[in-house]
């Protein structure tokens, strides 16, 4: 076993085989732990999934969007960080893309995307 791979043994979130399998265009909710002095609470962050980079992995993270007051607003999630509580699965998105970037340039009814029942 190298260096690198006791470093990740050491540092992976256990949480993360809890994760659900959610795809992009997903609406997720997020649970983030926030520390606000010296109290802790968890804030639900809701939006779509709009990437995902080396889903599983040590380096791997996911990119989730949200409209809030008009305005667009992004987080970006490692896998295996401590802040990530849980990860909900709100609903289920049809696509055919592997990035949705896309989204950033629309608004209102041209930034929804289709709900995917057969899944």
């Amino acid at each position: 076993m190298n260096l690198i791979d006791l470093v990740e043994k050491k540092y992976a979130n256990p949480k993360t085989t809890e994760l659900p399998a959610f795809k992009t265009g997903d609406t997720v909710e997020v649970g983030v732990r926030i520390k606000e002095g010296e109290k802790t609470r968890i804030q639900n962050f809701t939006g779509t999934c709009i990437a995902m980079k080396h889903p599983g992995q040590m380096n791997g993270h996911f990119r989730v969007r949200k409209m809030s007051d008009g305005i667009g607003v992004e987080r970006v999630f490692p896998f295996h960080s401590p802040a990530v509580e849980h990860v909900k699965i709100i609903s289920k998105g049809k696509s055919r893309r592997a990035k949705h970037f896309y989204l950033r340039e629309r608004t209102g009814k041209a930034a929804r995307i289709a709900i995917d029942y057969s899944r």
